[in-house]
């Protein structure tokens, strides 16, 4: 075979083993926002509450993942770049409440199949700049056509005050490309420590809320019980069927 047969073939491997790392990255991601998305019709179906709002992925580009190895002075093999850089996959999740963050956190760390590599809590201890935000290391499972992969996947769980704050910091770091001036690193501590003062309120009243629902709720007719909501239909069960499985 000449030297340019050989290029060629070793440019379609490497084509191919490069694809086939960047797709089990969102394979995980497609899992775990399957998962989310499963909490969250089931908290809206059974509740009529979900702690989850919204959710955002995304996949770190082959140009970012080679600055990253760069900068940490490393090999640049797929094998040294799934060992070294654990965001690769990234979701974040953005919650109302505070108590939705931990809510969430509890319920995937509960889920068997996946294994936390580590939780990081910026809420109880904030970063110095006033970042907020609970992060999990999360190892998902990928079955593909010939082997299982464990994919490692960023969980960042905030709530839309946080989230806020993070993206609006972003875009100032950004603009100022990373020499932000002291005296704008101090509104923006100022700022989180608002928002975090914000949250703490929004807290406060949604547990007072949910104290009066659940109040309303005791004095609920037998009707009201009786009607089941899934996926927007309404069903009614039978007026016995209550008295049937309390017996």
């Amino acid at each position: 075979m000449s030297t340019e047969s050989n290029q060629i073939e070793k440019f379609k491997k490497m084509k191919y083993d490069i694809t086939r790392f960047m797709l089990i990255y969102k394979f995980a991601l497609d899992e775990m926002e399957t998962k989310i998305e499963i909490l969250k019709q089931e908290f809206q179906s059974l509740h009529d509450y979900s702690p989850i709002e919204h959710t955002k992925s995304r996949i770190k580009s082959l140009e970012s993942i080679m600055n990253k190895m760069l900068r940490k002075n490393h090999e640049f093999s797929l094998t040294a770049v799934k060992d070294s850089i654990k965001d690769i996959a990234g979701l974040r999740i953005t919650c109302s409440f505070i108590s939705d963050i931990y809510q969430v956190s509890e319920m995937l760390q509960k889920q068997d199949d996946l294994k936390i590599l580590a939780v990081k809590d910026y809420i109880k201890n904030p970063k110095p700049n006033g970042y907020q935000s609970l992060h999990l290391l999360v190892e998902v499972p990928v079955f593909m056509s010939d082997c299982q992969e464990l994919v490692c996947v960023e969980v960042q769980i905030r709530t839309i005050a946080m989230d806020f704050w993070a993206s609006l910091e972003h875009k100032i770091f950004y603009k100022y490309q990373q020499s932000v001036p002291e005296s704008m690193t101090r509104e923006l501590k100022h700022a989180a420590d608002s928002a975090y003062a914000l949250d703490l309120q929004m807290e406060r009243l949604h547990r007072e809320i949910k104290e009066i629902k659940d109040a309303q709720d005791e004095e609920d007719t037998d009707d009201e019980l009786r009607r089941i909501i899934i996926n927007n239909q309404q069903f009614t069960l039978p007026a016995n069927f209550i008295k049937l499985l309390a017996e």
